[in-house]
């Protein structure tokens, strides 16, 4: 490919770029400093791929052992791309510690698959893709129950699981493979891009597709949930008798789990994944633009931090899960109450 017709970006960061080395034409220059930093931002992503793996393995564990893995078909498809994404951090660090030096075709699709982060950020958009299902499935169950019982199906649902796996595999592996160099034995993701409009354009479509408008849908379908419900309780609460208050407190507790669920998912979706979407959209539309590699390094880890935390807010907060999870502990005594949880969908 003639040199002229490829375009690379002033910082060598894009979607899931974790090199230290920044490029100007056919010349590179990494100082030792980013090189420590990368080791430890590494080192680092490889513990967070570790308790990560063993979260979502653990949480798939008590939404099968508790049968809650068919009634929840969503989240448990959103622990299990948590899983993927984990298992492959770990993967993929785990070979760029070794500091391979890449030569030939082998090598070359090492660096296009493995060490451009494809693989952990499928599982990773795949989440973000699940995350706006759940949150439009529990909008239709609460905001529209009679429709949803209607044409609400089980292929639905599944449908969108395969969606989430699929589209988010397409779209990492075709922005990957085309736009990632091998240079001097090192590899360069999302770097080569034959036009620079065509590379601004794809990195905003990109922050208002992944964050943007998942955030609105995740905004605005649990707040619709919150008024219905809170409507269902003034009703309730009407028609209550004076010394029965089953009802409200029911729905009082239903309300309190679609508040925090709200808080939870949208408000660490939005900290979580916010520094890392600034930091590539203004490091790829503002070529002038700089920051520092330990800036991006914090971004990339903050947003990996995620997919740790993330199964707890989806799946640890179900009794049922609960409980399957306290008999692993073999000191845990079975005087523990059950108690029972209002589930909203």
């Amino acid at each position: 490919m003639p040199e002229e017709s490829l375009t690379t970006s002033h910082l060598s960061v894009a979607i899931a770029t974790t090199e230290v080395t920044q490029i100007t034409g056919d010349n590179s220059m990494t100082s030792s400093s980013t090189v420590s930093v990368a080791v430890y931002f590494r080192c680092a992503v490889v513990v967070i791929g570790l308790v990560g793996t063993a979260a979502n393995a653990l949480i798939l564990y008590g939404l099968v052992a508790s049968k809650q893995h068919k009634k929840h078909v969503l989240i448990f498809n959103q622990n299990a791309l948590d899983l993927f994404a984990s298992f492959f951090l770990i993967v993929t660090y785990a070979v760029k510690l070794c500091n391979i030096y890449l030569a030939g075709s082998h090598d070359y699709w090492l660096c296009r698959i493995l060490l451009s982060d494809s693989l952990p950020w499928c599982g990773m958009m795949g989440s973000t893709i699940n995350l706006a299902s759940i949150t439009i499935e529990r909008y239709l169950k609460v905001v529209h129950p009679v429709w949803s019982k209607k044409k609400l199906h089980s292929w639905m649902i599944y449908s969108a699981v395969a969606f989430a796996w699929i589209s988010s595999i397409i779209y990492n592996l075709a922005s990957a493979i085309p736009t990632t160099a091998v240079i001097d034995g090192a590899c360069y993701p999302y770097v080569i891009w034959q036009n620079e409009t065509a590379r601004v354009i794809h990195v905003i479509w990109y922050f208002i597709s992944f964050y943007v408008i998942i955030l609105l849908i995740i905004i605005v379908g649990y707040w619709r949930i919150l008024v219905v419900i809170r409507r269902q309780a003034r009703v309730m609460a009407g028609h209550s008798a004076a010394g029965s208050n089953t009802g409200q407190s029911q729905l009082s507790d239903m309300e309190s789990s679609v508040i925090k669920t709200m808080i939870l998912v949208s408000a660490f979706f939005a900290i979580s994944q916010l520094p890392n979407r600034i930091f590539i959209l203004i490091a790829n539309v503002n070529s002038n633009f700089s920051l520092f590699n330990t800036t991006y390094f914090t971004s990339v880890f903050i947003a990996f931090l995620y997919i740790c935390i993330n199964p707890f807010i989806y799946a640890i907060k179900f009794d049922p899960v609960k409980h399957a999870l306290l008999r692993l502990m073999p000191c845990k005594t079975n005087s523990d109450p059950a108690i029972e949880i209002i589930n909203i969908t």
